[in-house]
């Protein structure tokens, strides 16, 4: 049985975890705001951008840009987007159980996020390139990415690039899952992915009309690289809002039991003091009868 020292030592312990958990989950708190604002920002703005995209491929003509071309999928490529530090639950090891469904005979890893690096190695798994990204990715980041997996299309290295990503529903709900980032898909497959794959769409049943200068397939030329770069980008805010979300669920969570554990520890540590005294209470009673 561990003496009142012993508890004494590890009430003191605990308490400074909690503190340290409570201080985590006051930063993953203020970070997580700012992440949920710019992902939840940047929805309306891809939603419409799948709508023009939709709108160029459907005037487009003949025209049709190498990356939108389809083949027969021999080797796939797959961006895994993860954190880079660690105390945010089980959210890289929901993502990392999804990466692991891949043949990874025929197919090729990006590591977005350090975490995801480390599990690919770890796992034997073809890394072909690492990045990182910061809270707020900027356009150099994504761009970079974005071209990498395009050169591997092109250069027939792959046939299809997928990112694996953890999607933002709400403060304590995220759920990984994977969108096609090449080839560019149909137009409905881009409204869909657009609107997360589910529901109706806002505004359905409305038609626009568009006009554009020069010609459709001038300005495909130039926006569909744009359309990559910033679908990636939405990609990665996503993951940034669940990484702060789940952080500061899972250091709640923390500091909620080490605060259990203290109440715990500090009955232990009375019932053993009051224990103590009733014995030596006992034995002043025991002596003092017997010099009596």
């Amino acid at each position: 049985m561990p003496s009142t020292r012993d508890i004494r030592r590890r009430i003191k312990s605990v308490k400074n975890t909690a503190q340290i958990t409570k201080a985590m989950q006051m930063v993953a708190s203020s970070r997580m705001l700012k992440a949920q604002q710019a992902a939840l920002q940047g929805r309306p703005f891809a939603r419409l951008a799948s709508d023009v995209i939709g709108h160029l491929a459907a005037d487009g003509g003949d025209y049709r840009h190498p990356l939108m071309e389809p083949r027969e999928v021999r080797r796939r490529a797959v961006i895994v987007v993860s954190t880079d530090k660690g105390l945010c639950g089980a959210l890289n090891a929901n993502l990392f159980r999804e990466a692991a469904k891949y043949d990874p005979a025929t197919t090729l890893f990006l590591a977005v996020g350090k975490k995801a690096a480390q599990f690919l190695a770890r796992a034997r798994r073809k890394l072909v390139a690492e990045f990182a990204y910061h809270d707020t990715p900027t356009y150099g980041e994504c761009r970079a990415i974005s071209k990498f997996a395009q050169d591997l299309f092109l250069k027939g290295e792959a046939d299809a690039v997928d990112v694996l990503y953890t999607r933002f529903i709400n403060t304590l709900s995220q759920r990984p899952e994977a969108r096609p980032l090449l080839p560019i898909g149909s137009v409905e497959g881009l409204r869909a992915e657009a609107h997360g794959g589910t529901g109706p769409r806002p505004g359905a049943g409305v038609s626009y009309d568009f006009l554009f200068e020069p010609e459709p397939a001038g300005v495909m030329e130039v926006l569909l690289m744009y359309l990559l770069d910033y679908r990636l980008g939405q990609w990665l805010l996503e993951a940034k809002a669940s990484e702060h979300s789940a952080r500061m669920v899972a250091m709640k969570n923390a500091t909620d039991n080490a605060n259990q554990l203290v109440k715990d520890l500090t009955l232990e540590y009375n019932k053993l003091r009051q224990a103590s005294i009733t014995k030596e209470l006992l034995e002043i009673s025991s002596a003092a009868m017997a010099l009596g």
